[in-house]
């Protein structure tokens, strides 16, 4: 046992959570999960009062994407849940690991009419995560956690929740066991690879994918395609993990879609730590003809349909270090030419600056005022589409945006969470009008805890993306445009800063300042700085 004190297995709970290496829990106290937070203070570890469970549930989201570190909420039975599932669909999609822990009634097969009752809570939350059970236990609860603590590290880290019934709360437990050893992830020795590593040192025009799957292991991929003389693509979430002035280096720019013309151009693609989904590629097909190796932590990555004819189910970094020997002892391949690889950065970009006019130049005057290290919380916005595509990150794991869920109102909690977890290190949010309303609460707690954040609020003054689409298929253009209020006073009102920059460089200005502030700040941006 770590220690011989009994108490109530709430309590407990926050105890071994602080014995496992987390420092902060996000939520919001309720009758039902009250005995969560007894020994919350008394285990040493700072709450973060939320002001929905959404917020929350983003919050360790966006600590976890900052921190490494799995993110912990903790909410009420029934709507507190319910308000949390969205964090944890966008955690599951994200591969991000978030644990989210809620009480939940003791008995409702007999009963109806309690407090916050669903007709069943746990199967609810395991639709969107990885898995959800019921501790009947303190045993129970206490293998939870540590189950999930482990899968975070040894597997594909994805959302998770666990429900305690309150009257297990309540009562009296032993404390929980010590830390168990944590699991190495699976690898591969370098002869099991050998054969894989010459057909990759054999191919004349080699093309790498890399995904976020393959963010921690950036120094060994970028030394692997420079040794091979290797073409690149990385995925929305792998920006940074290619260097920006790689001439062989295509961008994120997969979404093209004549990048299909590029990837069919290969004789071998090797796709590293990334699913190739659709919001990765925009189709069904990458597009090559080559034969492709697919390196992945996921087995049911494994087996899509790219079809790849040899699959790896491996680390990603894992893989990469191993294959760094190998690349270095080859010639480097010159099958690809950069001058065409630069002549198509180029048509891409202008591609982006037509489809959505005015934005590119506001996404550079913002590169070129922000700090270094900064790291970034992007929301579902016509701003972040296009900085996606033409902002080449220095380093991976500096952009997080709701990817694959794809949920409005996730850049300023994350983005919160994120600068609870870097500390003095430069954070900031991009947010648009309509994505800011579902969550513009959260403004409070970034105030209340004096985070120099800078809110990037892009305004279209509608729902742009949609509003395009609809008219591409020839829909009347209906329900997308909200009347928006005065943001500069509402942050205000919340005892937040605010800007309204006329120009772009008042925009910089104003994002200057906004790092330099003891407190948040929000940036009110529209199409006419550009005009």
């Amino acid at each position: 046992m770590s220690d011989t004190v009994t108490r109530p297995l709430g309590a407990q709970i926050s105890h071994m959570l602080k014995a496992r290496g987390v420092d902060v829990i996000f939520g919001i106290p309720g009758v039902h999960n009250q005995e969560m937070y007894r020994g919350i203070e008394e285990a040493g570890i700072t709450h973060v009062l939320a002001r929905h469970e959404q917020g929350a549930g983003f919050m360790a989201d966006g600590y976890a994407r900052a921190s490494g570190k799995p993110g912990v909420a903790y909410v009420i039975t029934g709507p507190g849940l319910c308000n949390v599932m969205t964090p944890m669909g966008q955690a599951y999609s994200d591969s991000v690991p978030v644990l989210v822990i809620s009480s939940c009634l003791d008995e409702t097969a007999t009963r109806r009419g309690q407090l916050h009752q669903m007709k069943d809570q746990e199967i609810a939350a395991g639709t969107v995560c990885d898995w959800s059970h019921t501790a009947l236990s303190a045993q129970s609860a206490y293998g939870l956690v540590d189950r999930a603590m482990q899968e975070f590290v040894t597997q594909r880290p994805r959302s998770k929740h666990i429900q305690v019934p309150i009257a297990q709360l309540e009562a009296l437990a032993p404390a929980a066991p010590a830390p168990v050893v944590r699991a190495l992830p699976a690898q591969f020795l370098n002869a099991d690879l050998a054969e894989m590593f010459e057909q990759i040192k054999a191919a004349k025009k080699p093309l790498f994918v890399f995904g976020g799957g393959a963010s921690k292991a950036s120094v060994s991929a970028r030394q692997v395609v420079a040794a091979l003389g290797a073409a690149s693509f990385v995925t929305y979430a792998g920006r940074g993990v290619m260097a920006p002035d790689d001439p062989l280096f295509f961008g994120a720019a997969l979404a093209r879609p004549d990048s299909a013309n590029f990837v069919a151009q290969a004789d071998l693609v090797i796709a590293v730590g990334t699913e190739l989904a659709e919001v990765d590629i925009w189709r069904e097909h990458l597009g090559h003809t080559a034969p492709m190796i697919r390196v992945d932590i996921d087995a049911e990555v494994l087996t899509d349909y790219q079809r790849a004819e040899h699959p790896v189910q491996m680390d990603a970094g894992l893989f990469l270090e191993a294959l760094v020997s190998a690349a270095q002892a080859s010639s480097p391949a010159i099958g690809w030419d950069p001058r065409d690889i630069a002549k198509a950065r180029a048509h891409w970009r202008a591609e982006v600056d037509a489809e959505r006019p005015g934005i590119v130049p506001v996404v550079d005057a913002l590169r070129a005022a922000m700090p270094d290290q900064t790291m970034i919380y992007s929301d579902m916005t016509q701003f972040a589409y296009v900085a996606k595509e033409v902002w080449d990150m220095e380093q991976p794991s500096h952009w997080h945006h709701p990817y694959g869920f794809g949920t409005l109102g996730y850049a300023t909690p994350a983005a919160i969470g994120g600068a609870i977890a870097r500390g003095d290190k430069p954070t900031l949010a991009v947010i648009g009008d309509y994505g800011f309303h579902y969550t513009c609460q959260e403004l409070g707690v970034a105030v209340e805890l004096g985070l120099s954040l800078p809110i990037i609020l892009w305004d279209n003054g509608k729902l742009g993306e949609i509003e395009d689409s609809m008219v591409r298929a020839q829909i009347a253009p209906n329900a997308v445009i909200a009347r928006n209020p005065d943001f500069c006073k509402l942050a205000e009102a919340f005892g937040a800063r605010s800007a309204n920059p006329q120009t772009l460089d008042e925009f910089q200005d104003a994002v200057r300042a906004a790092f330099e502030a003891d407190g948040p700040t929000l940036i009110y941006a529209t199409p006419a700085m550009t005009a």
